[in-house]
């Protein structure tokens, strides 16, 4: 069962994206994508349209900045966020099924997205089609074996990362994108890992606001309780506090 994107979900992806550590992250994600004036870029997954504000500022005018959610919540956001910008559009859609037109993008970028898609083969055949020659894409996804949560109860934070990958089609996608898009038309460029690390507790941290949709999210899976949820969020947030994980990126062209 998948996180439900609806006002209330929306929002708290909204905060989540605030938060200085995906603030951070989206500045290294542009850097990489490089996005140039005139271009005409989309992005995958637009969520309440932080990366979409980013794009529309980089292409200008000249250039679009699309941006495609399935969630009429998250394209709201994305709307009062950065509608009124000349070169944005938004669509509702999916990653399997993109309503542009063939070779018709410069660039695509997805970040957090293509971990829900249930048909890969399909989404990134799409990919494919929609880039030009000479075009690229770039995805940001987590592989959720990369997580370290400092926590003294190590066998219930094992079953309560077990119940959260639940929400998840693919929670291990990066170690097999490389495959994927190469199955698929792309010659991979490069691939990095942008890490986020918070060594001491915040409440405005990736970390602190991901714990407690995680707690909220295991009662009654995994053989948990609600009460399980709530003593594995005290436990990580009690003692020495130390989070990591590492977020992955593939820069890939058409061949």
């Amino acid at each position: 069962m998948t996180l439900a994107f609806d006002s209330d979900g929306a929002r708290e992806i909204e905060r989540l994206y605030s938060t200085p550590d995906i603030v951070r992250q989206r500045a290294e994600v542009l850097a990489l994508l490089a996005p140039r004036p005139g271009e005409r870029i989309l992005d995958v997954g637009s969520g309440p349209g932080f990366l979409l504000e980013d794009l529309a500022a980089a292409v200008g005018p000249d250039g679009a900045a699309h941006g495609i959610d399935p969630s009429p919540a998250m394209n709201a956001l994305a709307a009062r966020r950065a509608g009124a910008l000349p070169a944005v559009t938004l669509a509702l859609g999916t990653a399997e099924s993109l309503p542009y037109p063939d070779g018709d993008l410069d660039a695509v970028v997805s970040t957090q997205v293509y971990e829900y898609v249930p048909d890969i083969p399909r989404a990134f055949a799409e990919l494919r089609r929609v880039v030009r020659p000479g075009g690229r894409v770039l995805l940001l996804d987590t592989d959720w074996d990369s997580v370290v949560w400092h926590v003294a109860d190590r066998d219930r934070h094992a079953r309560v990362m077990a119940a959260w990958e639940e929400h998840l089609v693919h929670p291990h996608l990066p170690a097999t994108w490389a495959r994927r898009l190469a199955d698929a038309g792309f010659r991979v460029t490069a691939q990095t890992a942008i890490p986020i690390l918070n060594p001491r507790f915040d409440e405005n941290s990736y970390s602190a606001l991901i714990a407690r949709t995680i707690a909220a999210y295991v009662a009654n899976r995994g053989g948990l309780t609600a009460a399980d949820g709530e003593a594995w969020l005290a436990d990580v947030r009690g003692g020495d506090y130390f989070f990591s994980m590492n977020r992955f990126c593939v820069l890939a062209e058409p061949e």
